[in-house]
């Protein structure tokens, strides 16, 4: 990121709306509002400041918009209580709806969305909160119903493709949600979810140029996107431009001085700035490692085969050692003419598949102690279930660990090991394991 495209968060200011005035601003405003007082820390602490002095009045037309403002700040269980003092009408029950959704309390949110239109609320508006609360819910059938009845602004409401590109991504329908998001961009060029959301679908499929495209266009905006520049910090550290990482954690820090994860992720990187280089290290490789850091390009395969191997993350013939012929075959479009081209290929440098595993004999305990967890089936679960961030992921897949059961064989410093792979995420993959009762394995 260019030092001419960074926001400037100095510039954000809370005083634009008055969300206690004695008429209550419109949604749109509410809603750039919510923006604002989440732009930096500064804003929020004023925020919350000026809600504490408006609390103690009680009538129900206080108790909307402190309700909202508790909404605003994240604090959902007392904006609930709040809010259903409030008087009725379309705000109370919208912000009623989100605090209930982000409380997980689903069913009611979609009653109140409902109720809301009783009170003028724009219909096509509720249907697509109605569908987002579907999708957190993971009804997807119920969401895809929702907006089946929103079908007829399809190439009009970008809202309404933004919308569906969310649903499709959740339903593992990637190339469709990627063609929504940018319908919704040719109706909305700045809709910041979109582009954000877009951008991070091209970074996990290796698109790593138009993330950075899709990133920096949400961070050239007004209001200062933490997740977007954070990821954006991570595509320029796996890219080795250092400086430019450290400007994306220098412009979250500049608005959340506080935040921890951008504070470790900084010392993340001022570390990889100061790693050395050991050459004599690097000229006492040997020669089987120099093969089996082959890329899977230099060799002659057809056009199915190359792009099977690539969506499995398997770059190298070194990837290949650790994948069997019954994981390759269970994979979609891998068939047995594919398999044939990839074991030719080994044989020529007498390898084979699932060589690495075999060489790795498991301990008695460490076997007894992944049967066990396999047998409450934790272990056979996706990492993805573990919701890691964008960096801790592409660390994993450097490594070729797909499921909890591969990563609870690794050591912490084998983690570690791993270029760009820090404290910080290290924190983070011991965090989540440890939330399925699973940790890294110890070496004690």
């Amino acid at each position: 990121m260019d030092t001419t495209t960074q926001p400037e968060v100095s510039r954000v200011a809370v005083a634009q709306t008055n969300l206690f005035a004695d008429e209550l601003p419109s949604m749109d405003e509410i809603t750039k509002l919510s923006h604002l007082v989440n732009c930096t820390e500064a804003n929020q602490l004023k925020f919350a400041e000026q809600l504490r002095a408006n609390m103690a009045e009680t009538s129900p037309k206080a108790s909307l918009a402190a309700g909202i403002g508790l909404f605003i700040l994240g604090r959902f269980a007392e904006a609930v209580e709040k809010l259903k003092k409030a008087q009725d009408r379309k705000e109370k029950f919208i912000y009623l709806a989100f605090a209930l959704r982000q409380s997980g309390k689903f069913d009611a949110a979609i009653e109140s969305l409902q109720k809301s239109l009783a009170h003028q609320a724009d219909p096509l508006y509720i249907s697509l909160e109605k569908a987002a609360t579907y999708r957190h819910a993971k009804n997807f059938e119920a969401a895809q119903k929702e907006l089946a009845g929103c079908a007829n602004f399809e190439k009009v409401s970008a809202e309404y493709h933004y919308q569906l590109g969310r649903l499709q991504d959740m339903q593992g329908l990637y190339e469709k949600a990627a063609d929504n998001y940018e319908i919704a961009l040719e109706l909305a060029p700045t809709h910041p979810r979109a582009l954000f959301h877009l951008a991070f679908r091209c970074d996990l499929s290796g698109d790593e140029e138009a993330a950075i495209d899709y990133y920096k266009q949400v961070v050239c905006g007004s209001m200062v996107y933490v997740s977007a520049l954070l990821n954006l910090a991570v595509l320029y550290e796996d890219m080795d431009q250092y400086d430019r990482a450290s400007q994306c954690v220098d412009a979250v820090l500049q608005s959340h001085p506080n935040h921890q994860r951008a504070i470790l992720f900084k010392k993340d990187i001022e570390s990889s700035k100061t790693m050395l280089y050991d050459e004599e290290k690097e000229k006492k490789k040997s020669r089987k490692n120099q093969i089996l850091e082959t890329p899977i390009s230099d060799f002659e395969l057809s056009v199915r085969s190359r792009n099977c191997l690539k969506k499995m993350n398997i770059d190298t013939l070194g990837d290949l050692l650790n994948i069997s012929e019954a994981e390759l075959l269970s994979y979609k479009n891998f068939g047995e003419t594919s398999l044939r081209e990839v074991k030719i290929i080994l044989e020529s440098k007498s390898l084979h598949l699932g060589m690495t595993v075999e060489e790795k004999p498991v301990q008695p305990q460490e076997l007894s102690d992944r049967i066990a967890s396999e047998e409450q089936g934790a272990m056979n679960k996706s990492v993805d279930d573990l919701q890691l961030s964008v960096r801790s992921r592409k660390c994993l897949q450097k490594l070729n660990i797909r499921t909890l059961a591969d990563l609870t064989r690794k050591t912490e410093a084998e983690l570690l090991g791993i270029k760009n792979f820090g404290v910080t995420s290290l924190n983070e993959i011991k965090r989540n394991l440890a939330s399925v009762g699973l940790a890294l394995r110890s070496l004690e």
